[in-house]
């Protein structure tokens, strides 16, 4: 008797939790692409909310294995695909997560990033408001403006007026509108201080600039705190006082003090009839036309400095300055320093910089290395000059007196002075002797490098070589015979 066929089980179905899942993440993307969700928004959901995603699979899988079951057929499973997906999901959710508890302000103010270089973190929006009212007199103005400009000018009156400019990132306008109408900038007047408040922080995490145009008068000392921002200052008889996280500063016409503190950014400050005083990190920083003493005390990435009347006085981790006053202009960076018309005395410690000092008149003290030393003086004092890894250059007056003690290890001395006796012949090289009588006392010490002592004549450019006479025609050659070749 045959046997009865064998019937094969029931293929299983395939599983819908993949294409629900995926379904629902492409139904979220097209409402972003289509302006119904905002992309940050979205990030931020998914940070919060991706679990869910993974318990719609595990309810979609429990549901189809109880229909399998009921059916007699085998529950589907996972599948490589499905594993794939579920990895991905669990990844990027993870990520997410991590990556929305992140002080993105925090990181972005030390990367030079705000919210509002990327369009997906909201429209941005603007709103214009007026402020004015009476300003005391004897009064001191403080602003604090947490992010946006800062301009400040004189007033043809003694009233204080502020034009506002905001930009506020949201979703919707009316989102923008409730956001504008919680962060009215205030003034407040408390005994000789006028207190204005750009008020940005009342929108929370929420991102708002505030830009202020105000106008005081002049006689009113200011004290400025932004953290993002660009400053200016224009026209003051009281004194100024700049702070500021990230953003550059412009001070001129000041009668006051100036000071200023920066953490990132550049400062420009001009014309002022009293003391200036720059510290803290930033860029580059141009003063000029001061008749007070200048103190920089911070690292910056260049310094130019012209006519200070007073002392100038500089620290950072790799220079220690101090000059008496600057007729003329001194530029500084990472690797170089030049300076003319500088009085002293003069101190000068610093390493890894090349040091040109033109027209330099009074002491000096000078240590370097790993760079070259010149110094060009115009009216002798006494000099005390080290340096190692670097030649060093002196150049005095033809007619200077002067007394003379260099010593060059690893190098050689070189002189336009014959009173001075040098030696050359050891390791170490030593020039000693007394020019014109004698005078100030120079101190010369060099390793692994030359030291010259120049005469200031010796700067003076030789006059330039006459053209040379042009050369005649070269006759043209007699043509050759042609050689005669095999075939």
């Amino acid at each position: 008797m045959a046997s009865p066929a064998q019937v094969p089980p029931p293929r299983p179905r395939r599983s819908l939790a993949g294409p629900v899942v995926l379904i629902i993440l492409g139904i979220v993307f097209l409402l972003g692409t289509m302006g119904v969700l905002h992309f940050y928004m979205l990030g931020h959901w998914f940070a919060r909310y991706w679990p869910l995603l993974i318990i719609l699979w595990g309810v979609i899988k429990l549901v189809e294995y109880q229909q399998a079951q009921r059916e007699g057929r085998r529950a589907p499973g996972i599948g490589a695909g499905g594993v794939f997906l579920l990895v991905v999901l669990i990844v990027f959710g993870l990520a997410a997560t991590q990556a929305s508890r992140f002080n993105w302000e925090a990181i972005g103010k030390e990367i030079d990033i705000d919210h509002e270089d990327f369009s997906f973190f909201g429209h941005s929006y603007s709103f214009d408001d007026q402020l004015a009212q009476a300003f005391p007199a004897g009064a001191t103005l403080r602003i604090t403006d947490i992010r946006g400009a800062v301009n400040v000018n004189v007033s043809d009156d003694n009233q204080i007026r502020v034009v506002v400019h905001k930009r506020i990132k949201a979703e919707s306008q009316q989102d923008a509108d409730k956001w504008n109408a919680g962060t009215k900038p205030q003034i407040t007047v408390n005994d000789h201080t006028v207190l204005l408040n750009a008020n940005n922080d009342a929108a929370g995490d929420h991102w708002v600039a505030i830009d202020l145009d105000i106008s005081i008068p002049r006689k009113a000392p200011v004290a400025i705190s932004t953290r993002r921002g660009d400053v200016s200052v224009m026209g003051r008889d009281g004194d100024v006082d700049v702070s500021t996280q990230r953003g550059d500063v412009t001070a001129s016409d000041i009668n006051g003090k100036v000071s200023v503190n920066l953490t990132h950014g550049s400062a420009r400050v001009s014309q002022v009839a009293s003391d200036v005083s720059v510290e803290g990190r930033g860029g580059d920083i141009t003063v000029g036309e001061v008749r007070g003493t200048l103190r920089l005390n911070g690292e910056f990435d260049s310094l130019k400095l012209s006519k200070i009347a007073n002392t100038v006085n500089f620290r950072s981790e790799r220079t220690d300055m101090e000059l008496s006053k600057l007729n003329g202009d001194l530029d500084m960076d990472s690797g170089d320093m030049r300076a003319s018309d500088v009085i002293g005395p003069l101190r000068l410690s610093t390493r890894h910089k090349d040091i040109r000092l033109e027209g330099m008149a009074g002491d000096v003290r000078l240590k370097d290395e790993n760079g070259s030393v010149e110094v060009r003086m115009s009216k002798l004092g006494s000099m005390q000059v080290e340096n190692r890894r670097g030649d060093i250059q002196i150049y005095v007056p033809d007619k200077a007196g002067f007394q003379l003690e260099a010593k060059a290890r690893g190098g050689e001395v070189e002189s336009d002075f014959g009173e001075l006796k040098i030696n050359n012949a050891n390791d170490q090289a030593i020039a000693t002797g007394t020019v014109g009588g004698g005078g100030p006392r120079l101190v010369i010490n060099n390793e692994h490098g030359t030291i010259e002592i120049r005469k200031g004549s010796a700067l003076a450019e030789a006059p330039p070589a006459p053209p040379a006479p042009p050369k005649a025609p070269r006759a043209p050659a007699a043509p050759k015979t042609p050689a005669v070749t095999e075939n």
